[in-house]
């Protein structure tokens, strides 16, 4: 019986390794308008997932199928669908490419197993496509790159080839060849087979010869390739020095190894909006990039704080990552990466850092704004859950308490825009609270809060076009028009030295008293948060009301004082005080820790501080001078100016937000319109005295209106 069971154990299992082995979760990741929209439209038409391609200059394109991207022509947020290829369950998801939606990769990055990054043949490595691959770097996440527009005028395959490998560090391999470029561009070399492919439309291709007058470079080409194949099997070297012929599935699967290791990049190309190249690109997907088997278990930590990995196994323990949240009338999509065990449509879940148990409703695979239900999911998919109500971007969902770990979470940029915001008709008040709410649950880089003294509602985000995106949605999902403020920087506080404070809250006036006496050590720390200490020695605070002080400080720091701008890198640490045995409460020392604050900030002063951008711009080599004297003239750093493509250079400097308004304006004008840029948060820094003053000044002055 036991030989059986296990021999059944052994069948299953193995049918669930296959099954897994044929699974690929892949992001689409490219600067703005590289094309990588009108890759994924073209992949799903080829798979059959479509029937008719939407294209995004019409505002078709099914990825981009929230109104807003339609309008716009760009996409905002991270859309997922499943396709099969040859036998091969992919999952994709397309990523937006405007630095103001980065959030969106940054999520994608931590759930997917591998990527395709794109690019535009005549552009090459543009600055959005740095911070994607920076991001891609950063959770580790193998990928391939797809040289798009072979198409246009301009278009250079081997110049693109190189400034990967130049820009981004990384080892670019190429698996094939252009046939032609620009207008001249028909089709593919596959270096693999070593077949040319000519393209007329999406389904419609032939075989040809690899012409004549190409024979060298292809064979240079193919040389490259197996070179990089045999360096990583000490098998396939010998072969190679031999002048062996490596076997194609020996060669194939050794460049797998490579790119599953990150350790070279597979470089494709064609043109997608002319339906050539996207057949190699489909088959590189699932010949290249890793199932979710490939790669190492997942690390997560379990109660006691232990590291406690995660195989990707079906009959493994329930564990999965929320990963986005979209609002939805009829109950909030949550998007999940199951790493391991299966999940079915009515199971029970633990929300680990939550702490709270949820039901899944209901279980859908994703068609960008279309959905299909399932009953099950198992571990290496990528699905969305309707039903859980406390979940959000980050969280650890579990079988159950008693299995429950944590998985790393995300990290996302601070705000560094904000403007004020309130309804047109006053009773849409609520309603606009509630919308917000609904928002910053989907969107973990937008905030929203109000200015108790003034009685604003104000929204931060990651740019203009990120805010302006969310005053639109307003409008048009909630229907709640909105009358905003300009766009102003999201300044920080923090206190200009270290102080002690003895704060008093006595109060003993008839009835009942209040009784607390606190002393706090303030200091300037690391962490953005509050970090609170208790040093008392002895019993002169009590234990209970120990918590109490830091509960009195910790909503201050939000608030922002008399400015209102919040406070961060705030330490405390309370190391005496006196407690009455009849009129202390929690309420007393919660009230006395507000009062030290308030002093603190008093007695230290203040360092305001801004946020610093990372700057990228390209300009026609002529007007080079002129832009570096307008960023030195906004308080601009430079740090390298390079030589571009063509007659154009790139500088990179840092330069405060606050100086960055109607920059673009400037630039057109300087560069005849020819230039462009990108910026995204660095840091905070303190702003110079003098103008710090400034912005204090006006600041309370707009409170004490």
């Amino acid at each position: 019986m036991t030989t059986v069971l296990d021999s059944r154990s052994s069948s299953a299992s193995s049918q669930d390794d296959a099954r897994l082995r044929k699974h690929r979760n892949v992001g689409i990741m490219a600067h703005i308008d590289a094309g990588k929209t009108t890759v994924t439209e073209r992949v799903l038409k080829l798979t059959g997932r479509i029937h008719r391609v939407g294209e995004v200059h019409d505002g078709e394109a099914t990825m981009d199928y929230m109104e807003q991207e339609r309008e716009r022509g760009i996409t905002i947020t991270a859309a997922a669908v499943n396709v099969d290829w040859r036998g091969h369950s992919i999952t994709i998801i397309d990523t937006p490419g405007h630095v103001d939606f980065t959030v969106e990769v940054e999520r994608s990055m931590r759930v997917l197993d591998g990527a395709i990054c794109v690019f535009d043949a005549s552009e090459g490595v543009e600055p959005q496509s740095e911070t994607v691959w920076r991001q891609a770097d950063r959770y580790g996440v193998p990928r391939i790159c797809f040289i798009n527009k072979m198409d246009k005028d301009g278009a250079d395959f081997g110049a693109a080839v190189e400034q990967i490998r130049e820009r981004l560090g990384a080892n670019p391999v190429p698996v094939m060849l252009p046939l032609g470029r620009g207008k001249e561009f028909e089709g593919i070399i596959d270096l693999v087979k070593m077949e040319a492919w000519r393209y007329h439309t999406l389904e419609d291709k032939e075989k040809i010869e690899i012409p004549a007058d190409l024979r060298d470079e292809v064979n240079d080409a193919r040389r490259q390739l197996i070179e990089a194949a045999a360096e990583r099997r000490e098998d396939l070297l010998e072969m190679y020095l031999a002048d062996e012929e490596i076997p194609f599935a020996d060669l194939v699967q050794s460049l797998r190894e490579g790119v599953v290791r990150n350790e070279i990049q597979l470089v494709f190309c064609g043109s997608a909006l002319r339906n050539k190249g996207i057949h190699r690109l489909c088959d590189g997907i699932t010949a290249f990039l890793p199932s979710p088997l490939d790669l190492p278990p997942v690390e997560a930590t379990d109660r006691d704080g232990n590291v406690a990995p995660r195989p990707c196994d079906l009959n493994a323990p329930l564990a999965m990552l929320a990963f986005k949240t979209i609002h939805d009338r009829t109950g909030d999509l949550t998007f999940l990466r199951i790493y391991s065990g299966t999940l079915r449509r009515g199971d029970s879940v633990w929300n680990t850092r939550k702490t709270k148990q949820e039901r899944v409703g209901r279980l859908m695979v994703m068609k960008a704004g279309e959905r299909e239900p399932m009953d099950e999911a198992y571990a290496g998919q990528i699905v969305a859950a309707i039903g859980l109500k406390e979940a959000t971007t980050g969280d650890t969902l579990c079988a159950s308490k008693a299995e429950a770990i944590l998985l790393e979470a995300m990290d996302f940029p601070d705000a560094v825009i904000s403007m004020a915001i309130e309804p047109v008709q006053r009773r849409d008040r609520d309603k606009l609270g509630e919308a917000l709410a609904a928002l910053t649950r989907e969107d973990p880089s937008l905030r929203h809060f109000s200015d108790q003294q003034t009685e604003e509602t104000l929204i931060a985000g990651m740019g203009e076009l990120h805010l302006e995106v969310v005053v639109t949605r307003l409008k048009d999902d909630f229907n709640i028009p909105v009358n905003v403020g300009a766009p102003q920087v999201a300044y920080k506080q923090r206190l200009r030295k270290a102080v002690d404070i003895i704060a008093r809250h006595v109060k003993q006036s008839g009835g009942s008293g209040q009784f607390a006496v606190v002393h706090v050590r303030f200091d300037i720390g690391e962490d953005e948060d509050l970090v609170y200490t208790d040093a008392v020695k002895g019993a002169s605070v009590p234990r209970e009301y120990i918590s109490s002080v830091k509960k009195g400080i910790a909503p201050c720091l939000p608030l922002g004082g008399e400015v209102g701008f919040p406070f961060v890198q705030v330490t405390a640490e309370l190391y005496d005080g006196k407690a009455h045995a009849v009129d202390s409460s929690d309420m007393a020392f919660q009230t006395a820790g507000r009062l030290a604050f308030r002093e603190a900030v008093a007695k230290a002063g203040v360092t305001l501080l801004e946020p610093i951008m990372s700057l990228i711009v390209q300009t026609p080599t002529s007007s080079t001078g002129d832009v570096i004297g307008s960023l030195n003239s906004r308080r601009g750093e430079i740090e390298v100016v390079e030589e571009g493509k063509g007659d154009f250079s790139q500088i990179r400097a840092r330069v405060p937000l606050a100086e960055m308004f109607s920059y673009a304006t400037e630039l057109r004008s300087m560069t005849a319109g020819r230039g462009t840029y990108m910026m995204e948060p660095y840091q905070y820094r303190p702003v110079p005295r003098a103008m710090a003053e400034e912005v204090l000044k006006e600041a309370r002055e707009k409170r004490a209106k």
